[in-house]
């Protein structure tokens, strides 16, 4: 059953290739996007974040992700130990709000 319905992906693959419908499309020759860590989540909800991310909007804790991932980039770069101290109460700070978010968006979907 598997192998007459990869057989019936490819036709249907072929054939919109043969009429030219996979010309064109967004982000064509361009490498695919990463979303490794989509691979260990639900398929539904990451359909949801990628319909979010692609409108624009989305949850409190990506932001706070990003925030909380160029904390740690300057962090890696500072020397002296006031910077890396007040850089590490920031990045304290953005990791509870990320983990406060994020359990927040886990308890609203249950």
């Amino acid at each position: 059953m598997l192998r007459s319905f990869g057989k019936l992906v490819e036709r249907q693959i072929r054939k919109a290739q043969a009429e030219g419908q996979l010309e064109g499309l967004e982000g064509e020759g361009h490498p695919l996007p990463n979303r490794s860590s989509e691979a260990q989540s639900d398929p539904a909800i990451a359909a949801g974040h990628r319909i979010m991310a692609q409108a624009g909007v989305l949850p409190e804790e990506f932001d706070i992700k990003k925030q909380l991932d160029a904390a740690c980039k300057v962090y890696a770069t500072l020397a002296d130990p006031e910077d890396r101290k007040g850089a590490m109460a920031e990045i304290a700070e953005l990791e509870m709000r990320y983990n406060m978010a994020r359990d927040a968006r886990r308890a609203f979907m249950r």
